[in-house]
């Protein structure tokens, strides 16, 4: 299995929202209702979001590939692009998806490794996310790459509050 990570750009756009709505259906879908699932993807993934998301100077997006397929992605976040105020020493997880085909065969280890070298090239000392509350797989994998959990913020999924565990991790 070939692995590689490449940055997304402008021309990425179309890619970026089918793996988008792909992972996030793929994660959430039978945990929420249709009309909220819909109304969530639309406002979060369409075009004109995700353009504006990729073009702002302190958000990244990622690619994984495994074997020249697109597998899962990354979006971090730093400084005004983080979704809470969190201090300028730290950097913000906000998405990291793995399809189905993909997980359990590291990839999103891969995908963490490279948030946490981002991380250190901007000399953060913290790295962050949210993660719902009931994504027990998350939860437990973020718990072995050593975050723990720090607060937690309410997530709105459609018209429906969730709440989300703001997890963390320190950098040395």
């Amino acid at each position: 299995m070939t692995i590689t990570i490449k940055k997304c750009t402008l021309e990425d756009l179309r890619k970026l929202q089918e793996i988008s709505y792909e992972t996030f259906n793929e994660a959430f879908k039978h945990q929420n209702s249709p009309e909220n699932m819909k109304a969530y993807l639309e406002r979060a993934f369409n075009l004109k979001q995700l353009e504006k998301e990729l073009s702002n100077r302190f958000s990244q997006f990622f690619f994984i590939y495994s074997n020249n397929e697109v597998a899962g992605y990354l979006k971090v976040n730093t400084d005004d692009a983080q979704s809470e105020k969190m201090g300028d020493e730290t950097l913000e997880i906000e998405r990291i998806y793995v399809k189905k085909k993909f997980q359990k065969l590291g990839l999103g280890q891969y995908l963490l490794n490279k948030a946490m070298e981002i991380a250190a090239k901007h000399n953060k000392k913290t790295i962050w996310l949210g993660v719902w509350e009931r994504n027990e797989n998350a939860i437990a994998f973020y718990k072995k790459m050593g975050f723990v959990q720090t607060g937690a913020h309410s997530f709105y999924m459609g018209d429906e509050e969730q709440l989300d565990f703001i997890m963390t991790k320190t950098l040395i």
